[in-house]
């Protein structure tokens, strides 16, 4: 009897082994809704990597001006430095980036960074196949960080189909192509590491997180979905040594599909409240008697703006916007912004415990650089900064590769008085790090004419002090 049952064991599992090995494996579908992990992404990279360009610019900057000597402006030795050298200096020299992009259809326009493309001189687009053309800027908008850009050609082009980001979800694979550092087409995959994220990059701060490998030269490059439909585009990534750990930002797809024809047109044109809100805190929920942390309070209304036309009153708490439901305060910004100007919105609030609505016609949201009725006279240092490229770096024999460096010092400003000389690194503005264009831009327009800065500099190995008084 015993060995009649070894023998049903062994045949039962011996048929367990062959139907786990004949069994077909579970792998991931386009809706991600079986399996665990992908076979392969090599049909998803063979089909979109023919659609995303690698994208160079040239941006002529102008030449340094002085010749850095060891002992400043006051230097015994300048004449000689002047008589023999100046003519040898570079008066202008080409500051070169890369980036990427992608097609979005068969006419030639490509998407992608406006940090790739602003302040160009010269753009060219490479293809995957080589193919190189001449493109230019077609619309631009700085405050999201798009760009649309355009090549004349009657060769084939393959566009990427653009995908829902809103329908995207924390876990799923993704593929991110571009072109790092200038190694042409790489793909890298990962997976979507959060939503909503706000990364202090501006007002409509939305980025989808992801840990696929994203590096320099990746930016304007498509976050592909694994149907192979773009749900992103690469901008920002999280780095403390300039290379990808894991932290990657990409702009979601429906941010760029609502401004496309915008962008198509030239200009952008944005909707406008005219409220200032704030975050709803625990404490502030318990003063405004409020069940629960959701909305945004509304601090201040614009004299004669919309809002204050529509019964928008300061102490509101805005909990929907044209149908859409405001969670949090960075919820409206973008909501607003993306409404056609002239458009009649129904507005949700909460008033005093009570749930009201209003009628709100959206105005246009002015730029501060399109004002033309008090045009601001920009303070002057008289010195020209630039952030640090390879280029820069090799042209001032620089080891650093970040930063900002002096180009540019006029003869008899304030910053030739205050021995700044080309070359040198700013590291601080009275006492604050400075690190970027913006963060330079923004000190400077905080200034007077008349007003002392305080500089922090770093002249090869050494750093010190310098004082300069503010021009116009």
């Amino acid at each position: 009897m015993e060995p009649y049952r070894t023998a049903i064991r062994m045949i039962l599992l011996i048929g367990l082994v062959l139907l786990f090995l004949l069994s077909p494996k579970p792998t991931l579908s386009a809706s991600g809704s079986e399996g665990l992990v992908p076979e392969s992404f090599v049909g998803l990279a063979k089909k979109a990597s023919p659609s995303v360009v690698n994208i160079s610019t040239v941006k002529i900057v102008k030449g340094r001006g002085q010749i850095p000597t060891p002992f400043g402006p006051n230097d015994p030795f300048r004449d000689f430095f002047d008589r023999f050298f100046k003519n040898q200096m570079p008066r202008d020299f080409k500051q070169q980036s890369l980036g990427s992009g992608f097609f979005i259809d068969k006419e030639g326009f490509i998407l992608t960074n406006n940090h790739v493309v602003e302040k160009s001189d010269e753009i060219r687009v490479r293809l995957s196949d080589e193919r190189e053309f001449a493109a230019k800027i077609i619309g631009r908008d700085p405050k999201t960080d798009l760009a649309l850009i355009k090549i004349e050609t009657d060769q084939s082009l393959v566009p990427l189909p653009l995908g829902n980001s809103d329908g995207l979800e924390v876990g799923e694979w993704v593929v991110a192509i571009g072109n790092p550092f200038g190694l042409g087409n790489t793909v890298t995959a990962g997976i979507v590491s959060a939503k909503y994220r706000q990364i202090g990059a501006g007002a409509y701060d939305n980025f989808i997180q992801t840990d696929a490998s994203i590096n320099p030269g990746n930016s304007g490059g498509p976050l592909l979905n694994r149907a192979g439909e773009v749900i992103g585009i690469n901008s920002a990534i999280y780095s403390q040594s300039g290379g990808s750990i894991g932290i990657g930002f990409a702009i979601p797809v429906n941010m760029a599909r609502d401004l496309l024809p915008q962008l198509k047109k030239g200009r952008v044109t944005r909707g406008w409240l005219g409220v200032v809100v704030q975050k709803i805190t625990p404490e502030l929920r318990d003063k405004l008697k409020l069940k629960e942390e959701r909305g945004a309070l509304v601090a201040d209304v614009t004299a004669s703006g919309p809002a204050e036309k529509g019964g928008i009153k300061r102490g509101d708490v805005i909990v929907s916007f044209d149908g859409k439901e405001i969670k949090d305060t960075g919820d409206l910004p973008y909501a607003v912004a993306s409404t056609p100007v002239g458009k009649t919105v129904n507005v949700e609030v909460i008033r005093k415990g009570q749930k009201k609505s209003v009628q709100v016609e959206i105005g246009e949201l002015k730029e501060q650089q399109g004002e033309q009725e008090h045009p601001q006279v920009r303070p002057s240092l008289g010195m020209t900064v630039e952030e640090i490229t390879p280029e820069a770096a090799k042209v001032f024999g620089l080891s650093e590769s970040s930063g900002l460096v002096v180009v540019e010092v006029e003869e008899g400003s304030p910053a030739s008085a205050a021995g700044i000389n080309p070359g040198d690194i700013i590291l601080e503005m009275d006492q604050e790090p400075v690190k970027d264009i913006d963060s330079f831009e923004k000190k400077i327009a905080g200034y007077k004419k008349g007003d002392t800065v305080l500089l922090l500099i770093k002249r090869r190995a050494a750093t010190l002090y310098a004082t300069l008084r503010v021009s116009e």
